[in-house]
């Protein structure tokens, strides 16, 4: 019997368990809403449960050679010595607002890292190490693994990145100190990849895995997504059309530019670099139904350039490509017509995109070689259309746009240079 490799994904709605065999082949997948377990999606419990409810789904019966894990991108929790959590996670888009907490930070990171403003992890993680009884602060990628192996130390180059975690020196740096961060609280990471250890005999035992099963440290959801697609060469670009647009690159060096929000990812020796805007579908859902928009997108002509250049955003301020608080939308004058106003909407959204990885080209990106998409927006054909237009470069398949099959790619592949 061949070997497989388990994928699991912890997002905010709910967990999603992906079995592969060695070719990258599909077994079996399972997934579970939070929802079904509890209405707090900050408590640990609750994602452990849904966690435990897509491996108990996945019936497992061929040996299982590798486990990795990959969850929200900043979520942070307090726990005691033996892994236990001490209080609820503030999550990946809690925001923090102590002055002091974020003064000493903007005072002593440097303007490159990605710790600064009231959604930063690190100010997060500064918030939770007093906690009574608490020891470590981990993310909650490195929790679920712990769950898995019973180690509770470790963390990976991608998940510690917001934290502050230097991916280029490879360390914690000296300077988190001095922002208000007790460093013995942090844990040891590894590169994504890395084997960390085996599952425990109980866990082997409940999910019909063996003890000689190894977990493999993961990454963030959306590095696990960019994994996913495919994209594999250095070049390959890989745009997330969600609620927002996300925009990654996989690049041969580091890209960090906080004038323009670009930050990069450490995956090995290479690097996922890009940032994300504000614009996306949270702009469409404002003005149309998903109902509205399929049938209004079907009288657009994606060829034809549209009446309007837009800006689209539901209020000022931008992440990327430009780094700007008081950055105004632009949505109007609005056309009669409203296929014409989706029109000049997702044409916007498409020139913030090819803006986006020309700012990426700027600062010393490699040339871009294909182009895959993930997210609700890549089943749209106007769209797709108008940004094949806009961006120039070739569109591929992505294999995949599920999370849970990147980190399953990434314990198979950790299993193959190991050997």
């Amino acid at each position: 019997m061949s070997d497989t490799f388990l994928g699991i994904d912890v997002g905010t709605s709910g967990a999603r368990a992906v079995l592969v065999d060695e070719q990258g082949d599909i077994l079996k997948t399972a997934s579970s809403p939070m929802s079904d377990h509890g209405s707090n999606q900050r408590d640990p419990v609750v994602w452990w449960a849904a966690t435990e409810h897509v491996l108990h789904a996945l019936k497992i019966e061929s040996p299982v050679t590798a486990v990795s894990v990959d969850a929200t991108s900043g979520t942070v929790l307090p726990i005691d010595d033996d892994g236990n959590p001490l209080s609820d996670a503030l999550m990946y888009n809690d925001q923090i607002t102590d002055t002091a907490i974020l003064g000493n930070i903007a005072d002593n990171a440097p303007p490159e890292s990605a710790v600064h403003g009231a959604s930063s992890a690190l100010a997060r993680a500064i918030t939770l190490q007093h906690t009574a009884g608490a020891v470590r602060i981990i993310h909650q990628a490195d929790w679920i693994a712990g769950k898995l192996s019973g180690n509770f130390i470790h963390s990976d180059e991608s998940n510690a990145l917001k934290t502050g975690y230097d991916p280029v020196q490879r360390r914690w740096p000296d300077w988190l100190a001095d922002c208000g961060i007790s460093l013995s609280m942090l844990p040891v990471v590894v590169p994504a990849g890395a084997i960390t250890g085996n599952v425990t005999s109980g866990i082997a035992a409940r999910f019909g895995l063996n003890q000689n099963t190894l977990v493999v440290a993961g990454v963030t959801d959306g590095c696990a997504s960019f994994l996913a697609t495919g994209a594999t060469d250095i070049g390959d670009c890989v745009t997330a059309l969600g609620t927002t647009i996300t925009m990654k690159m996989l690049c041969d060096k580091p890209l960090f530019n906080p004038e323009y929000g670009v930050y990069s990812h450490r995956i090995g020796d290479r690097w996922l670099a890009g940032g994300a805007s504000n614009s996306g579908g949270n702009v469409l859902a404002h003005y149309f139904s998903a109902k509205d928009i399929q049938t209004l997108s079907d009288h657009i002509n994606a060829d034809k350039a549209a009446t309007h250049r837009f800006y689209p955003l539901l209020k000022p301020g931008e992440r990327f490509p430009h780094n700007d608080a008081t950055k105004q939308p632009v949505v109007s004058p609005r056309p009669q017509n409203d296929s014409e106003f989706l029109h000049c909407l997702l044409e916007g959204m498409a020139h913030i995109e090819s803006l986006g990885y020309q700012r990426l080209a700027e600062l010393g990106a490699p040339a871009m070689q294909s182009m895959r998409t993930v997210g609700g927006g890549a089943v749209n054909p106007a769209w797709t259309a108008i940004r094949q237009r806009c961006l120039n470069v070739g569109f591929s398949h992505s294999v995949s746009t599920e999370a849970a099959y990147g980190v399953a790619l990434l314990a198979r592949d950790a299993c193959a240079s190991d050997n």
